[in-house]
C-alpha cells in the first residue's frame, strides 16, 4: 500500500496493488527517453548515500559528461524502475467539517467498481 498526501491542498491517494520490477529492456527504453544531464545524472549519485560535498557530485558529472561526450549513455546496471499494478485506488479530500469525501475505486475482474466511503 503506498499513500501519497497532500496537506495544503486537504488531498489524499491511496493505492493497493502488487509491485513488480520492470524489465531490464523496458528500463532501457526508457533511460534512453531521460534528457541527457538525467543520464549523467544516474552515474555520477550513489542516490540517497552520504554525499561529502555539492562539489564532489558536480566534479562527477563534469567528469562524466567528457567520457561520454559524443556517445550514447548507457544505463547503469543499477538503475531500472518499478511498476505498480493496481488492485484498488481511494481518493479523499478533507473538508474543515471532517465529513472528509472518500472514493474507493476497486478492481473487479477487468471491471472498476466506485464506492463512495463514509468519512
Amino acid at each position: 500500500m503506498r499513500q501519497l498526501f497532500w496537506q495544503q491542498l486537504q488531498r489524499q491517494v491511496r493505492v493497493e496493488g502488487l509491485i513488480e520490477k520492470v524489465s531490464p529492456a523496458e528500463s532501457d527504453a526508457y533511460f534512453a527517453t531521460r534528457p541527457r544531464e538525467s543520464q549523467i545524472g544516474a552515474w555520477a549519485s550513489n542516490q540517497s548515500e552520504v554525499l561529502e560535498s555539492r562539489e564532489v557530485l558536480e566534479e562527477r558529472t563534469a567528469q562524466l559528461t567528457r567520457e561520454y561526450e559524443g556517445q550514447t549513455i548507457p544505463r547503469p546496471p543499477h538503475w531500472g524502475g518499478y511498476r505498480i499494478i493496481p488492485t484498488a485506488i481511494e481518493f479523499w479530500q478533507g473538508r474543515p467539517s471532517r465529513l472528509h469525501d472518500r472514493f474507493l475505486y476497486t478492481l473487479e475482474g477487468t471491471q472498476w467498481t466506485i464506492k463512495r466511503l463514509n468519512p
